[in-house]
């Protein structure tokens, strides 16, 4: 894929059309061809830049999500590697807070729909950020669960991102955006990445 500035700008410009359409259309009805026409770009610029409509999806959430858990993941890692184990509560936190903010906005529901249609549809989109990728979690996880195997923590995850997902994400979610249900959920997931092996 072509990396230059130009080409840059090209991607941002096709990003911002897809967010644009898909605020007001459901993802199925949008397609390629109205992006780059939104865009105005030729009718191949979203294969050529992302290779699919997947993929073009996957960028729009990477730039819109990865700022968002970037800096709690970090932190968390160097904490980490220091010697102070990140606890499971605190594990938890750097997902669903950001998460459930995001709930409070059309444009936050718009991304979390996207994510959950990704995520629960185990699309490989591409995703670079390490946020989007299972081995920091599991890393993170295993230190706060002491003996718990990679595969256990991999399963454990999963089912926590999923059910974070289908909560925040579903048509209505609005009954899961408040303070309780939020903390009930925190609860549930806490609960089920830290019980016995």
């Amino acid at each position: 894929m072509p990396t230059t500035a130009a080409s840059d700008a090209t991607r941002a410009r096709l990003l911002d059309a897809a967010e644009s359409l898909l605020l007001t259309r459901d993802v199925d009805a949008v397609s390629v061809r109205a992006v780059n026409a939104a865009a105005g770009m030729n009718p191949a610029a979203v294969h050529y830049h992302f290779g699919s409509k997947d993929a073009l999806i996957g960028a729009l959430l990477e730039r819109r999500l990865a700022p968002h858990w970037q800096d709690g993941l970090q932190r968390l890692t160097r904490r980490r590697r220091a010697g102070d184990l990140p606890t499971v509560d605190e594990l938890v936190d750097v997902v669903l807070v950001p998460l459930a903010d995001l709930a409070r906005t059309e444009r936050g529901r718009l991304h979390l729909r996207l994510l959950a249609r990704i995520v629960l549809g185990r699309r490989d989109v591409g995703f670079v950020s390490g946020w989007f990728g299972l081995r920091p979690w599991i890393a993170l996880l295993r230190d706060a669960v002491p003996g718990l195997p990679p595969a256990e923590a991999a399963r454990r995850l999963l089912l926590a991102f999923d059910l974070i997902l289908q909560t925040l994400a579903a048509p209505d979610g609005g009954s899961a955006r408040g303070r309780a249900p939020v903390r009930s959920l925190r609860r549930f997931v806490v609960a089920g990445l830290s019980a016995p092996i």
